[in-house]
């Protein structure tokens, strides 16, 4: 399917057909996250796939009335890693080494003291890895466009239950619960505002 296509057919789904996902499908899913950008390379994104139908309904039970998380054939637990910017300074070698910054300004910046040079509090922290997270999240979304699900975002959901629920560590914060499976319905294309009204202009 057309990347442009993919990006105007997706639509939140929220009533799935209940046949079970292919392991192959699952891998898929994970191969589109796992290939995502992210800052210097930090790849903080971790995902537990819940697709038994026990955990599936104990896990709608710790949302804000999102029963359809039950119904689902897998829900997709989407994670950021706070003990991820630890390995910045791997990463940031990873990326010289591989010639990421060859030819560019970044080419002969000394990294050593990038964590003083870009200093940053717990929430702010939090919410740049987050935001690579959701990267990784909508890669795989589009993906399962492409191969024929639909999926909807979920972020109405008590943290403390579902880390309770999965025995997730501490460092793991829940961003968003996915689930995916075949449509079983066909939503029209929701309002979207015209682009005079997002796009500031040419400066």
């Amino acid at each position: 399917m057309e990347l442009k296509t993919v990006l105007a057919e997706r639509r939140s789904i929220r009533i799935f057909r209940p046949e079970a996902l292919k392991a192959e499908t699952i891998q898929e899913l994970l191969e589109a996250a796992r290939l995502a950008p992210s800052g210097t390379n930090l790849q903080p994104w971790r995902f537990l796939a819940v697709t038994s139908e026990e955990k599936r309904k104990k896990l709608a039970e710790c949302t804000f009335g999102v029963n359809f998380i039950a119904q689902a054939p897998l829900t997709m637990v989407c994670c950021a890693d706070r003990s991820s910017l630890a390995t910045r300074p791997e990463r940031l070698r990873e990326l010289a080494l591989s010639g990421a910054f060859a030819g560019t300004s970044l080419e002969n910046f000394s990294f050593s003291d990038y964590q003083e040079k870009v200093s940053r509090d717990e929430a702010a922290n939090l919410a740049y890895l987050n935001i690579n997270v959701a990267i990784a999240v909508e890669q795989m979304i589009l993906r399962a466009v492409d191969l024929g699900l639909g999926s909807c975002w979920v972020m109405l959901f008590s943290q403390k239950k579902v880390r309770e629920l999965l025995a997730l560590p501490e460092n793991l914060f829940i961003l968003a619960l996915v689930p995916f499976g075949y449509p079983d319905q066909q939503p029209l294309a929701r309002p979207r505002m015209a682009l005079e009204e997002i796009y500031l202009g040419e400066v």
